[in-house]
């Protein structure tokens, strides 16, 4: 009540002050026919001057001073006419002045009962920032926030995955240590939605591997941390992100991931810059391009970006067969498939040759290789794309991955 009683003191008093400043009389300009009327009455005074002096008979006279009444009569109805219309023009501009007052006072009240917040204190950035640290060190911890979650109604189970995974539980309550295992039943537990039972594997396959873990594991890690709070990003799982990033700085997902984060945490305009990068750099079947598109909109203009969908930078097309290719695939004779593949494997191969691509292509390539029983090839392109990308230890991780089934047919 205070605040508007405040404000309300203070409108009235700037309205006020703005009034006295319009209604106090200005030094008005004297109209022409008000000097037509002083030298009118001045030629009358000359006239009986003359007369006394002899100079006009009382003939010549009379008619000088029948002819400068009449136009001391005219000079003064020009003159009424002149005052009255000032003083129409007059009431009329304070008329229109104390209207816009009343409106404006009125238009601010109405405009802040929209958009203000009355008895809110300021907010300066650097206080916002603040109170954003503080609600982001103050988040559920990943446990609390499963409990949270709703439940949800996933795909229909599949039995003998179902059969599968719990034997897989039994033989890995006997082999605690098997990172295989551990990998596998992280990665069937997701595919069956027990996204927390997935995350609790993961996280021994971590302790496991020790110094053999990578950044994809953390980031694996922090994905079904995510899936399991029901999209929410706990200090758990900004952790296993961090030290994902730190591992792989250009990993696709995490970066996604630490965007999600930043929006829910407030920070849009942290968030913003993450996604229009990783948008620019991703090709239009990256998993992430989809959910980025559906809500890079607000988290921009909330970043305070004036910016459309259309404006930002656009995924580029995929490289290589596409899911409609792969599913085509399926249809056609032995013959006609491997046909298409070896085109495929070829238009990669001679563009990466004269071109060059990102560590995912070059992978893709080297798997295409082995698939097909050249490992000979493979082999050479693998040596060739570790020379290439050197100096980036995240595209090694990649590179070795796809060329993992060279080393175990060597031995």
């Amino acid at each position: 009540m205070e605040f508007w009683i405040a404000t309300g003191a203070f409108s009235v008093l700037v309205a006020l002050v703005l009034m006295l400043a319009v209604l106090r009389p200005a030094k008005a300009a004297v109209p022409a026919a008000a000097y037509d009327l002083q030298v009118y009455r001045d030629q009358l005074r000359e006239v009986e001057k003359d007369v006394a002096r002899g100079a006009l008979t009382e003939e010549e006279a009379v008619r000088a001073r029948t002819e400068v009444s009449r136009r001391l009569l005219e000079a003064d109805r020009a003159l009424q006419h002149a005052q009255s219309s000032e003083m129409r023009a007059s009431t009329f501009d304070k008329l229109i002045v104390g209207g816009g007052l009343a409106a404006a006072v009125a238009g601010a009240f109405v405009l802040y009962l929209q958009i203000g917040a009355p008895g809110y204190p300021d907010l300066p950035l650097a206080s916002r920032i603040e109170m954003v640290n503080a609600a982001r060190e103050a988040r559920p911890p990943q446990a609390e926030a499963e409990t949270q979650v709703p439940f949800r109604e996933g795909r229909p189970p599949d039995p003998r995955r179902e059969e599968l995974v719990g034997q897989l539980r039994a033989v890995m309550e006997q082999r605690p240590d098997d990172p295989q295992g551990l990998a596998l039943l992280a990665s069937n537990e997701a595919a069956l939605g027990n996204f927390g039972a997935a995350r609790v594997a993961q996280g021994r396959l971590i302790e496991v591997l020790g110094d053999e873990v990578n950044g994809s594991h953390y980031v694996d890690l922090a994905e079904m941390m995510i899936l399991a709070a029901g999209g929410y990003v706990s200090p758990e799982a900004e952790t296993a992100l961090t030290r994902g990033l730190e591992l792989e700085p250009r990993n696709g997902t995490a970066r996604y991931y630490a965007g999600l984060m930043f929006a829910q945490q407030g920070r849009p305009d942290l968030a913003f810059p993450i996604w229009r990068n990783l948008l620019a750099e991703s090709t239009s079947d990256a998993p992430w391009v989809e959910p980025i598109m559906l809500q890079i909109e607000e988290v921009a203009y909330l970043a305070g970006v004036e910016t459309t969908l259309a404006e930002l930078p656009q995924p580029r097309a995929p490289r290589g067969p596409s899911a409609a290719d792969l599913a085509a695939a399926e249809d056609m004779a032995p013959e006609d498939r491997m046909a298409m593949i070896e085109s495929m494997v070829a238009s990669l191969s001679d563009r990466l040759a004269a071109e060059g691509g990102p560590p995912d292509d070059w992978a893709r390539l080297i798997g295409a290789q082995i698939v097909l029983g050249r490992t000979e090839q493979a082999q050479a392109i693998y040596d060739e794309a570790r020379v290439v990308f050197a100096e980036v230890p995240e595209a090694l991780v990649i590179l070795d991955a796809a060329a993992a089934p060279l080393s175990e047919a060597a031995e």
